[in-house]
C-alpha cells in the first residue's frame, strides 16, 4: 500500500514531461526562429535560423557568424555525418531547436566543402552524390594534413622496413619444430621495453614511437603531431589585442615539461677520425674555442630497431672569433656556395660541433674535466643554439599537422672526461624546447650555466605558464614554476662515435699536408693561391682525383672569383661523388683547368707569392718607398685583382698570381 502513492507519482511525473516535451516542441516548430549551437576549435557559438532555411543558408549563418571558409558541419562529436549544403533539405527536417552541431576546418584538396559557392559549383561539376561525398569525408576524418609531406630518403626506407625484432629458436624452451613460432621465439615489436632494457638502449627511435603509436586497433588513425604553440593565436575580435585584452581562444595553453621519450637520430659517427683531429688542430695551435657545421648523410642504424644514424664526412667552419672562454660566430655570406658543393656531393648539414676545451698538462696531454653530472652537459646558451638551429633545419612528417616536426640535427660538444682525455658527446633538444626557443620563450641566467629561465610575460608579449616536475627531499613529485628550469629537462643524449674500420669520403692524408681550411686567420692555416700551388704541386698528375677530393678544397675553388670555375664544377663534383677518375680526367682536359695550371706553374716559377719580401724596398718606410712608388717604371698594375705592385716582385702581392 505504501508503494502506490509512489507510482502514481512517477506516473504523474512522466506524464508531465512528455507533455511539456510535446508542448516545448511545437512552440519551436510555430516559432520563426530556432537555436542552433555550433562547437568549433574556437569555443561554442549559438545562432538563430529558421527552420524553413535550407542547409546551404545554415553554412552562410555559421560562416558570417564565425568569421571563417573552408568548413564543415557535422552532426556528431566524431565528425561521422556531414550535413550536406544541399538548398533543397531544410534545417527544421534535420535539427531540432537547441541541437549542437560540429565545425571542422578542411585542409588541402579533400572532397568536403571549401566555400559555400566552390561546393556547389564542384557538385554540379562532378555530379556527385552525397552517399558519394559522404563516402569521401568519412575516409579522410583523419587529423593529418592532406598536403604530400616529402620525408627524408632515410624516413622513406623504415616506413617500409618490416622493424620487427628477430628472435632465433630457443633449444631449452621452444619445443616445436624449425618451422613454428612461440612466445619465446617470435618477433618482437620494435619498441618492446625488456628488449630495449636488455640492450641498454635508452631512448626509443623516431620510428618505433610512431609504431607504438599506431599499433592500436584504429591502427593510429587519428595520431597527429601537434605544434606546441607559446604565443598568441592572433586575429581574435572578440577583445583589443594583448596586453589590453586576452581570452581563452587565443591564450596559449601551459606547458608542462616532459623528458622526451624518443630521439630522431640514435648515433652520430664521424667517417674517420682524421675528421676531429683536423678540426682541432686550431685549438691545439692557438689555444682558442672552436665552432663548425657537419656535413654527411642519414643512414639506417641496426643497432636500434628501426634507428637511424648521422654519418659525419666533413666539418665546415664558418666565420668566427673565439677564445679560450667564448665563440662569436659572424655570417657567412658563402654559406649557400657550401651548402651547394655538398648537395652536389650527396651531403647535406647535419648537426654542428664546438670544443670546450682547457688543457691541464700540456707534456702529459690531458685537458680538464669542465661537464659532467655534478655541473652540467649543456649551457642554456648551448641548449638555445641547438634550439635555433634545429628549427632552422626541421624533419619533415608526414604526421604532423604542419607538415614537419622535430629536427635531425645533432649538438656535438668536445670537452675532457673523468679520466681527462678529450672525447665528444651528442646531444638533441626536444620539441618542447625547438618550441620555446621560437617564441623567444627561453632565455640562460647569468651565474648558472646549468639553468634557464622563462621569460615573464610583458606588454610586447605574452608568455605562457611552463611547469616542469622534480621529486622533493621527501620524495613526492612536485610541479615548480620553470624560473629557473634546469635544462637538463630539454635535452636528449644521442651516442657519437667512430667506426672500427675508418671510412673515406674523401682524401686520406698520410704523409702529405692537407689543404688549410676555411676562416682560419693564422699562419700556416690561410686559404689563398700560394696555398693553392703548393698543395697541388704535391701531387703527381695519376692522382688527380684524390688531390681535388678534398671538402675544403672544393668549397674554395667553387668561391674563387678571380677565375670562373663556378659554372664548370658539376662534371669535378660528380666524378668525386662517384669516385669516378675518367670523369675527373675530362675535367682536367678542360680549358679553364689548364688556365689554372698555367697560373699555378707560372706562380711556382716566380720568386714566390704572399711570403715573398725582397730586403730592400721592402723593409725601408716613409719618403724612400714613396719615391719609389711614385716612379711608373717601378710598379706593375696585377691584371687580377688591379693592386699595384713594386717592379722587383714577379707575382702580385695581394692575389699571389704571377706578373
Amino acid at each position: 500500500m505504501a508503494s502506490a502513492p509512489l507510482c502514481l507519482q512517477s506516473l504523474i511525473y512522466k506524464k508531465r514531461n512528455f507533455v511539456y516535451a510535446f508542448v516545448r516542441h511545437r512552440l519551436f516548430v510555430l516559432c520563426k526562429q530556432s537555436l542552433v549551437r555550433v562547437q568549433s576549435p574556437e569555443g561554442i557559438k549559438r545562432i538563430e535560423i529558421s527552420p524553413k532555411s535550407n542547409l546551404k543558408q545554415l553554412y552562410e549563418t555559421v560562416q558570417n557568424a564565425l568569421k571563417v571558409d573552408g568548413f564543415g558541419l557535422f552532426k556528431e562529436r566524431s565528425f561521422a555525418t556531414e550535413l550536406q549544403a544541399s538548398g533543397s533539405q531544410l534545417v527544421g527536417a534535420t535539427l531540432k531547436h537547441g541541437d549542437m552541431i560540429y565545425l571542422k576546418q578542411m585542409a588541402g584538396s579533400s572532397s568536403r566543402r571549401t566555400s559555400i559557392a566552390a561546393f556547389d559549383s564542384f557538385a554540379a561539376f562532378n555530379n556527385l552524390s552525397a552517399a558519394t561525398v559522404s563516402e569521401k569525408s568519412s575516409n579522410n576524418s583523419s587529423a593529418r594534413p592532406s598536403i604530400d609531406v616529402v620525408e627524408d630518403n632515410v624516413d622513406q626506407q623504415l616506413v617500409k622496413a618490416d622493424g620487427t625484432i628477430k628472435r632465433v629458436r630457443d633449444s631449452k624452451l621452444c619445443h616445436h619444430n624449425a618451422n613454428g613460432r612461440c612466445v619465446h621465439c617470435s618477433p618482437l615489436e620494435p619498441y618492446d621495453e625488456n628488449y630495449l632494457k636488455e640492450h641498454n638502449i635508452k631512448h626509443l627511435s623516431f620510428h618505433s614511437y610512431i609504431r607504438k603509436q599506431t599499433s592500436g586497433m584504429d591502427q593510429g588513425k587519428y595520431f597527429v603531431f601537434d605544434d606546441i604553440n607559446c604565443r598568441i593565436k592572433p586575429g581574435c575580435r572578440e577583445h583589443p589585442p594583448w596586453p589590453k585584452g586576452i581570452c581563452s581562444k587565443c591564450q596559449p595553453s601551459a606547458i608542462t615539461l616532459n623528458r622526451q621519450t624518443y630521439r630522431h637520430v640514435d648515433n652520430v659517427m664521424f667517417e674517420n677520425t682524421k675528421i676531429v683531429e683536423r678540426f682541432l688542430n686550431y685549438w691545439r695551435t692557438t689555444g682558442h674555442q672552436r665552432m663548425g657545421y657537419l656535413y654527411g648523410t642519414y643512414e639506417q642504424h641496426t643497432d636500434v630497431p628501426l634507428g637511424i644514424r648521422a654519418k659525419v664526412a666533413a666539418i665546415y667552419e664558418p666565420p668566427q672569433e673565439s677564445t679560450r672562454d667564448s665563440i662569436s660566430v659572424y655570417s657567412d655570406e658563402g654559406a649557400d656556395d657550401v651548402d651547394a658543393v655538398a648537395s652536389a656531393l650527396g651531403l647535406k648539414k647535419i648537426g654542428w660541433i664546438f670544443t670546450d676545451l682547457i688543457t691541464e698538462d700540456a707534456t702529459s696531454g690531458t685537458v680538464k674535466q669542465l661537464r659532467g653530472i655534478e655541473t652540467h652537459f649543456l649551457t642554456a646558451q648551448e641548449c638555445i643554439t641547438a634550439g635555433e638551429l634545429q628549427n632552422r633545419h626541421p624533419n619533415p612528417c608526414k604526421y604532423a599537422t604542419n607538415g614537419v616536426f622535430g629536427s635531425k640535427f645533432v649538438t656535438i660538444c668536445v670537452t675532457g672526461d673523468q679520466t681527462k682525455q678529450v672525447h665528444m658527446e651528442g646531444y638533441a633538444v626536444s620539441a618542447q624546447c625547438m618550441a620555446l626557443v621560437r617564441d623567444n620563450c627561453l632565455i640562460p641566467t647569468k651565474d648558472a650555466p646549468e639553468l634557464g629561465y622563462v621569460r615573464e610575460s610583458t606588454d610586447k608579449q605574452y608568455v605562457p605558464d611552463v611547469f616542469y616536475k622534480e621529486k622533493d627531499q621527501y620524495g613526492n613529485e612536485v610541479q615548480r614554476l620553470a624560473r629557473p628550469l634546469p635544462v637538463e629537462y630539454l635535452l636528449v643524449d644521442v651516442p657519437a662515435s667512430t667506426p672500427l674500420q675508418p671510412q673515406y669520403t674523401f682524401t686520406e692524408y698520410d704523409k702529405r699536408q692537407p689543404f688549410p681550411v676555411e676562416n682560419r686567420y693564422i699562419d700556416g692555416h690561410l686559404q689563398d693561391f700560394n696555398a693553392l700551388s703548393n698543395y697541388l704541386s704535391a701531387w703527381r698528375e695519376e692522382e688527380f682525383l684524390e688531390s681535388i677530393s678534398d671538402f675544403h678544397l672544393l668549397v674554395y675553388l667553387y668561391k674563387m672569383d678571380m677565375l670562373p670555375l663556378r659554372q664548370h664544377m658539376a662534371p669535378l663534383l660528380e666524378a668525386v661523388r662517384n669516385k669516378n677518375p675518367n670523369k675527373a680526367a675530362d675535367f682536367k682536359g678542360e680549358e679553364v683547368w689548364k688556365l689554372l695550371e698555367s697560373l699555378i706553374q707560372a706562380s711556382s716559377s716566380g720568386s714566390g707569392g704572399t711570403t715573398s719580401y725582397p730586403s730592400g724596398t721592402a723593409a725601408t718606410g716613409g719618403g724612400a718607398g714613396a719615391d719609389a712608388m711614385d716612379l711608373d717604371a717601378n710598379t706593375w698594375t696585377c691584371n687580377h685583382c688591379t693592386f699595384i705592385n713594386r717592379g722587383e716582385l714577379t707575382s702580385c702581392e695581394i692575389c699571389s698570381l704571377p706578373r
